[in-house]
């Protein structure tokens, strides 16, 4: 007797994620529960990373600032010269791992022998690593970079730069005001580039309770290089 053909399977997400042949993802990893995982690997594999990169190293800072700055800019040589006296006292310096003011940072901790991380971003136009980290890790979200600086920083230097960089300061703010990061300094390096954003912040958000007058205090304004590493030395115990 001649059996009629079975029709072929629909094929089950099982069978997509199984077989080497389907070359797109299939639809269900793009769902939030898939997406949740995503996230979670990230933060894992980052910690994991940050965790080795940073052993026995109890006084780390973070540097932020102008990934655009060239080598002869004021703010990148500051940044060279502030990293590298940090490290001299015992820091360690974590910096988004691109170029500009970041490179400079890595470069300056580097010339001192601390320890040199770089905490770069998946972006459309991939940002490489510049040559003076010791040790980087991409992460793909940018919310899970920002909780690695929170994490593994004790106090961020602030130095000229563009969006990202001003992202960095009020988040920091916000998260010291509402007692998330306690006793954490924030220096705003460069008073001639700061000074609108810190005037803004006295005559427009302080004038208007926005913030309270204890909120303005919550960061120093340090242009040399010297007093900006006596300011962290004194507020970050080892």
């Amino acid at each position: 007797m001649t059996q009629t053909p079975k029709a072929p399977l629909e094929p089950t997400p099982d069978f997509e994620f199984l077989d080497a042949t389907v070359v797109s993802p299939p639809a269900f990893v793009r769902e939030d529960p898939w997406r949740v995982l995503r996230i979670q690997s990230d933060a894992i594999h980052s910690i994991e990373m940050m965790a080795r990169a940073l052993e026995g190293c109890r006084r780390t800072v973070a540097a932020f600032g102008s990934a655009r700055s060239t080598e002869t800019d004021g703010e990148y040589q500051i940044a060279r010269e502030t990293c590298r006296r940090l490290g001299e006292r015992g820091f360690g310096v974590i910096t988004g791992g691109g170029p500009g003011v970041m490179e400079a940072a890595n470069r300056g901790a580097r010339e001192a022998g601390a320890r040199s991380v770089g905490l770069n971003i998946k972006l459309p136009h991939e940002q490489q690593a510049n040559p003076y980290v010791d040790a980087v890790h991409t992460c793909h979200y940018f919310f899970v970079r920002k909780m690695m600086f929170a994490k593994y920083a004790r106090g961020f230097v602030i130095f000229p730069g563009g969006f990202g960089t001003l992202d960095e300061l009020f988040e920091s703010l916000t998260l010291i005001q509402t007692g998330k990061l306690a006793n954490f300094p924030v220096v705003l390096v460069g008073s001639e580039y700061w000074r609108p954003v810190t005037d803004w912040v006295q005559s427009s958000m302080l004038s208007r309770g926005f913030i309270d007058a204890d909120d303005v205090t919550r960061f120093a304004v340090i242009d040399d290089a010297e007093q900006i590493v006596e300011y962290l030395d004194a507020r970050i115990s080892a």
